[in-house]
């Protein structure tokens, strides 16, 4: 009779017991997902003064030209020879360490001294029958009739950049933040002067630049990975006039670098 009486008290509730059970399974998996993704590992990690990681990039980079007067002037014989210059985007890679000072929650001190190869292509139209064969360069005849030809000149540049950037941090959520950067950089060729006066287009040693991005701080079990987007952009006149082969010395008036970069942190 007791028997009875409990499957009968059971089948009553039943609906109740399997919604219980649902929630309860609910619970169990959201417990084990927080776990696995982060949320609940290391919950210190962002108290630390100091702390540290590396990160690996590739960028597309390029120079900012402005062409001088003396291109403009058409009574320049000395330019006619040149229909137009285009800098173009080349892709190219970095890889570094990560130094941050932790001043607040929201806002942190970062030190990303890294190594970066690239490569900074120029292609400079001539009309047709005119031009020159610099070190670097790749000539291209154009089709029949459009009257000019191009080459192609490479800047390859190995660079030691040490940027100092400001990061602001949004609050915490689950596993994730958002964040924005900005700051400067400092960097120099790894090569000597003499080496690059025998560029194609021959530019400075040394340079510095702003830049400036955002990302997303994404914390696992016992890391926190962190994909951004960054931009930067000269400052300095890099142009060595004085040093570029004559045919197209008088046609540039400044160069500045500038780039975009995707870069994975891991900290």
């Amino acid at each position: 009779m007791q028997t009875t009486h409990f499957w009968h008290q059971l089948h009553l509730r039943r609906a109740k017991v399997i919604v219980l059970s649902v929630l309860l399974q609910c619970a169990v998996a959201k417990s084990n997902a927080q776990g696995y993704f982060g949320l609940t590992n290391n919950p210190g990690s962002d108290e630390k003064l100091t702390s540290y990681g590396f990160f690996l990039s590739v960028h597309t980079a390029s120079y900012q030209l402005r062409y001088s007067p003396e291109f403009l002037n058409p009574a320049n014989v000395a330019n006619n020879a040149i229909h137009s210059i285009y800098p173009k985007f080349t892709p190219g890679f970095s890889l570094g360490f990560i130094g941050i000072l932790r001043f607040h929650d929201q806002v942190n001190l970062i030190f990303t001294p890294k190594i970066g190869f690239y490569e900074y292509k120029v292609d400079v139209n001539y009309f047709d029958g005119a031009g020159t064969t610099n070190p670097g360069s790749t000539a291209v005849n154009t089709s029949p009739g459009i009257g000019y030809r191009s080459e192609e000149l490479v800047n390859e540049a190995t660079m030691v950049e040490l940027p100092v950037v400001f990061k602001y941090r949004s609050m915490r959520f689950n596993n994730t933040r958002m964040y924005f950067i900005g700051g400067g950089s400092y960097l120099f060729n790894t090569k000597a002067q003499e080496e690059i006066n025998i560029d194609p287009i021959v530019t400075t040693k040394r340079d510095f630049k702003v830049e400036a991005g955002m990302g997303f701080e994404i914390y696992f079990k016992y890391f926190k990975f962190a994909p951004e987007i960054r931009f930067s952009h000269g400052i300095n006149n890099l142009y060595v006039a004085d040093k570029t082969v004559p045919e197209i010395r008088d046609a540039i008036s400044s160069l500045r670098r500038k780039g975009v970069s995707i870069v994975l942190n891991f900290q």
